[in-house]
């Protein structure tokens, strides 16, 4: 049998003469709620990772690609997928409802698909931190869960180098898209690295916080900057 991490309930699994005397890959969904997984594959901005009709730059990414401040900051970010309701329904019980075991559901494509991504023997990684109040209130760090499943699968160190300031306005996920855009910076550097990194985050949604995290890894003396998440 099968469990579900999404549905959290027990699912029948076939019988086969396959799966009875060879090793099955071990699954965290059912098939119905694996379906609904929507990975980006095929063309794709090749700066942000966004699917996209045809291989070019999205138009979000022409304007960081003209921002003097932010254009040389980042190499690219790739994300496994876009974000549909289902997906906004697995983070809310991810994220906000502190499931962690939901991890699991995501690890057999970070194996697969990180080594295809990067030059990934150079990097060291670097998971955007949560304000303290925001860590206690969801008692694990998401991007800090995905970092360690990146490490165990490549060998590459998660360093914390970086801390967020404590927050004095609304969840991220409260603001606007123009508001984010126009949020200071709220990282701080805690460790000072001079290798490549890999910033690894949950969700990219503008881009903001991952280009305020590189700007300072940058100006630090980090000499390539790459990024992953989950979703775009």
């Amino acid at each position: 049998m099968t469990y579900c991490l999404k549905c959290q309930d027990w699912i029948n699994q076939p019988v086969t003469w396959g799966t009875l005397f060879l090793p099955s890959e071990q699954k965290n969904l059912c098939d119905n709620c694996t379906s609904q997984l929507a990975r980006i594959n095929g063309t794709i901005c090749e700066r942000c990772g966004r699917q996209m009709p045809e291989k070019t730059i999205c138009d979000d990414c022409k304007k960081w690609k003209s921002s003097a401040k932010f254009r040389d900051v980042l190499q690219y970010n790739r994300s496994l997928f876009s974000y549909t309701p289902f997906m906004q329904e697995v983070v809310t019980q991810w994220k906000y409802r502190g499931d962690y075991q939901l991890k699991e559901i995501f690890t057999p494509y970070i194996q697969k698909e990180m080594r295809n991504f990067y030059p990934i023997e150079s990097l060291t990684i670097v998971p955007i931190p949560l304000t303290d109040e925001r860590l206690q209130e969801r008692a694990f760090n998401q991007a800090t869960a995905i970092a360690e499943v990146i490490a165990k699968h490549t060998k590459n160190l998660v360093i914390a180098a970086l801390s967020r300031k404590p927050s004095q306005s609304e969840k991220q996920s409260k603001k606007s898209r123009q508001q984010r855009i126009s949020t200071k910076n709220p990282f701080f550097l805690t460790k000072s690295l001079e290798t490549d990194v890999l910033l690894v985050d949950d969700i990219y949604t503008t881009g903001m916080t991952i280009h305020h995290a590189a700007t300072l890894l940058k100006e630090a003396g980090c000499p390539n900057i790459y990024s992953f998440t989950l979703i775009r």
